[in-house]
């Protein structure tokens, strides 16, 4: 079960309770996630104007958003598709996070201040109006792991197992009863091409063969 740590502290009572809210915040008990106290907290589900609430915001809705990804095992999301879920939605206090709200925040998380933790697909495609309005979103890769940080656990994990200078399947790697255990196994397809692009660029890795049945050999 993955689980985050409390979001940081802030000085403003408008974002962070002084105590604990009393309601439960996990909206279903078969939830691998486990939500942080905040999450049972109103006022979360709205970005505030002030700067230094919002920035108290911004890094406790990323933290929730990595470690309910983590938990979930996804790898991106889709805005208009996940605000009605527990993501963004909690039903027991009946708040949702705004479309407008959701796209502030994964754009954060996309930034350097956000520490990269999420990449738009498809950035530059015309949303319209509607999409500010409420009307549309987005999709995104949500990086709980990034790239480079995948390249480095597929490495250890080589290392690990004793496969180096094996020829390994891409489905072997992410899809075999041999890594279900690895956080890396469900992966999605072109997250791995593009962290094992890295181990190449390493010199770690060499990947060959045709799209479909490509081979990575780890040196």
């Amino acid at each position: 079960m993955a689980s985050t740590a409390p979001p940081p502290s802030s000085s403003s009572s408008t974002i962070v309770p002084s105590i604990a809210p009393t309601t439960t915040s996990t909206p279903s008990t078969s939830d691998p996630y486990t939500y942080p106290p905040i999450y049972a907290f109103p006022p979360f589900f709205t970005l505030q104007p002030n700067p230094t609430t919002r920035s108290s915001q911004l890094h406790s809705w990323s933290t929730h958003i990595q470690a309910y990804a983590r938990a979930h095992r996804l790898f991106t999301i889709s805005l208009v598709d996940a605000l009605p879920t527990p993501l963004f939605t909690n039903p027991i206090i009946g708040r949702s996070l705004s479309l407008r709200d959701a796209r502030a925040v994964l754009s954060w998380m996309a930034s350097p201040e956000g520490g990269n933790r999420a990449e738009w697909i498809n950035p530059t495609k015309k949303l319209g109006k509607d999409a500010e309005e409420g009307g549309g979103g987005g999709k995104a890769w949500i990086y709980w792991r990034r790239p480079e940080e995948w390249a480095a656990m597929l490495e250890e994990w080589v290392e690990r197992t004793g496969q180096k200078g094996t020829v390994l399947t891409l489905y072997e790697i992410t899809e075999s009863d041999a890594t279900r255990r690895e956080e890396f196994w469900g992966m999605d397809g072109e997250l791995l091409n593009r962290s094992l692009g890295i181990c190449v660029k390493r010199g770690k890795a060499q990947v060959f063969g045709s799209e479909g049945s490509e081979g990575v050999k780890f040196f």
